[in-house]
């Protein structure tokens, strides 16, 4: 038995999520795609959705911006910033 991969997919490799352990890899013109390590079978726009996910930005804040942007950053004293419009703001419960 192999041990767990400790790889997160990319837009490149997507990790079988039945297994984690395995790569999910095309199987021909029916739409289907297979782990290498288990043997299951995933439906093609299964995969291609998890191609999407992957592809999205990493949002490494919990909290997004009014404006749009997925991430604001923490500063001292628990302000948050967010890069993209510059906005200071509290998080919701702070004094």
């Amino acid at each position: 038995m192999k041990a767990p991969s400790r790889t997160a997919s990319r837009s490149d490799t997507i990790v079988c999520p039945a297994c984690a352990r395995g790569e999910l890899l095309s199987q021909g013109p029916a739409g289907l795609a297979g782990c290498d390590s288990c043997g299951r079978s995933v439906d093609g726009a299964v995969l291609d959705t998890l191609r999407q996910i992957v592809a999205l930005p990493e949002a490494l804040g919990g909290h997004a911006c009014e404006c749009g942007h997925p991430e604001m950053r923490r500063l001292p004293e628990g302000v948050l910033s967010c890069p993209a419009c510059r906005s200071e703001v509290l998080p919701a419960g702070a004094r």
